[in-house]
């Protein structure tokens, strides 16, 4: 298993590949879309109870979309 250092490194990674394939930003829905598409499959293989949390986690991210837009912060 990761540590969450070595994982958070690999995002960062992706990020930088994501960015360096297009340096639009809003071409980088459709990545941030495949992401969360990707993980909900994965959410749901152990236990497809685990979609209400997911719905949760979804709900979370957008009240920190929010956040992050109003005060220019994560």
């Amino acid at each position: 298993m990761r540590s969450e250092d070595e994982l958070r490194e690999l995002l960062t990674q992706a990020a930088d590949e994501i960015a360096t394939f297009s340096g639009n930003p809003r071409t980088w829905l459709a990545w941030i879309t495949y992401l969360l598409e990707q993980l909900e499959k994965h959410s749901m293989a152990p236990n497809p109870m685990y979609r209400d949390l997911y719905q949760d986690m979804l709900s979370a991210l957008q009240d920190s979309i929010r956040n992050r837009q109003k005060t220019g912060g994560w």
